[in-house]
């Protein structure tokens, strides 16, 4: 018979061997560090430039980060700032680098969800945040999920539960209590309104005090900041449904709304959610915090009719939530009843040459339509690889595989991506200039 303390030494076990695996994924120190980028791939692949044009741009002004050079002198090699600072001061024919971007509007947010596990909700979302970032834009990633797939993936391992999801929602819980006992003694009735007392237990942890910048984590990615999680932040669940005893009328659901609203509306363009399996406190936060709903889904039958019931008992959440709250609690800038600029389902795992999962993909068309993303994230030997080394295909050297292996292998993810941009433009254009 096992009991929790046969439990505990496995999980003491497997953190002894973190260190090791650590050091096979990321460098030596235990950090991750981000490669540089090859003139070739920065010409044709970021810029999508013709090379020569390139070498011309940069022969023509010495100002320009030169990079670093190979012994050979063929080959140059630029980090992410020095790609950057040529995104900002290269034209080409007149025209910026720069990727769109309204003015006058805040991020765009876009939830990865679905309550069906290995659906490759953290592989989409990590390369939708790496590819974004390599088209100049700034990304802050939130994770949801205890598992914390996308926080380790990021290099983020030494996370404390405070500086968490959870964090936020008791550091909203304790705030929107105090703004709540702050209100006029009595109501237009006379009836005297309800003080709501938090347990020092809360209260005493300084998660109140905590500042909007406290929760939000650089990565090696300079223009990819993070609010991690980890496995302790599983317990927000169980405290979420105390919390909600303590005070009923906390709107718990917009508690992560409400924190990002205190971000300037300039300081990210993307703020990508990577959700748990399930449908609780952290997802329903990330959902209704959401612009745009990415249902990430396999290309199996039983993965289709999980994605069904994830968004029926998604609907039946979010009706709950109109009615049961009514639209009369401050939600900050997203209302009641939630509506998304635009929802899609992407395959993941896609084969081509599989019979079966053609005709998945031709089901799903035809259920769902236009919301059924034109180019799934096919399953090559690369992006497998990937997923086993916490890396994305973006940050994976192509010299370490046959060229064309790893174009394959980006060239899915290229492809999505630029239909996710598409679609992150559309809802950007439907966002409100003050919202």
């Amino acid at each position: 018979m096992y009991t929790h303390e046969d439990l505990n030494n496995l999980r003491n076990q497997s953190l002894k061997l973190q260190g090791w695996i650590r050091q096979q994924t990321f460098s030596p120190q235990m950090e991750k560090t981000l490669r540089r980028f090859s003139s070739w791939e920065v010409s044709e692949l970021i810029f999508e430039l013709n090379q020569s044009t390139f070498r011309g741009k940069l022969a023509a002004d010495p100002t320009l980060p030169g990079g670093e050079v190979e012994p050979d002198g063929r080959q140059r090699w630029f980090s992410l700032e020095e790609v950057n600072e040529l995104r900002r001061r290269l034209k080409v024919n007149r025209k910026s680098l720069m990727p769109p971007r309204p003015a006058g509007k805040r991020a765009v947010r876009a939830a990865v969800a679905n309550f069906k596990g290995g659906a490759g909700k953290s592989t989409v979302a990590l390369h939708l945040a790496h590819a974004a970032a390599l088209d100049g834009y700034r990304v802050l990633v939130v994770d949801f999920d205890p598992q914390a797939t996308l926080s380790h993936s990021m290099g983020l391992t030494d996370v404390a539960e405070d500086y968490t999801v959870w964090g936020i929602m008791a550091r909203d819980l304790i705030r929107e209590t105090e703004r709540m006992n702050n209100r006029s003694a009595a109501a237009e009735s006379g009836t005297a309104l309800p003080r709501r007392q938090l347990p020092a237990s809360i209260t005493g942890m300084g998660l109140g005090d905590l500042r909007v910048g406290d929760f939000i984590k650089p990565t090696s990615w300079s223009t990819i900041d993070a609010i991690p999680s980890c496995a302790n932040a599983a317990f927000v669940e169980f405290a979420s449904a105390q919390y909600r005893h303590l005070n009923p009328e906390w709107s718990f659901f917009a508690a992560v709304s409400r924190y990002l609203d205190q971000i300037p509306d300039d300081a990210y363009d993307l703020i990508l959610f990577d959700c748990p399996p399930a449908i609780g406190y952290q997802s329903m936060n990330a959902v209704f915090a959401a612009d745009m709903l990415y249902i990430p889904s396999g290309p199996g039958y039983w993965e289709y009719d999980s994605t069904t019931s994830f968004i029926g008992q998604l609907a039946e959440a979010l009706e709950d939530l109109a009615h049961g709250f009514n639209g009369t609690l401050p939600t900050g800038k997203i209302g009641l009843p939630k509506a998304f600029a635009e929802i899609r389902f992407v395959l993941t795992r896609y084969e081509p040459g599989n019979a079966l999962h053609q005709a998945m993909f031709d089901a799903f068309r035809k259920v769902f339509g236009e919301h059924v993303a034109e180019h799934p994230v096919e399953m090559t030997r690369a992006v497998e690889q990937s997923g086993r080394f916490l890396n994305s295909v973006y940050e994976m050297d192509y010299r370490d595989m046959t060229r064309e292996t790893w174009r394959r292998a980006r060239g899915t993810f290229d492809n999505a991506y630029r239909e996710f941009r598409t679609v992150m433009l559309s809802a950007w254009g439907q966002l409100e200039d003050d919202a």
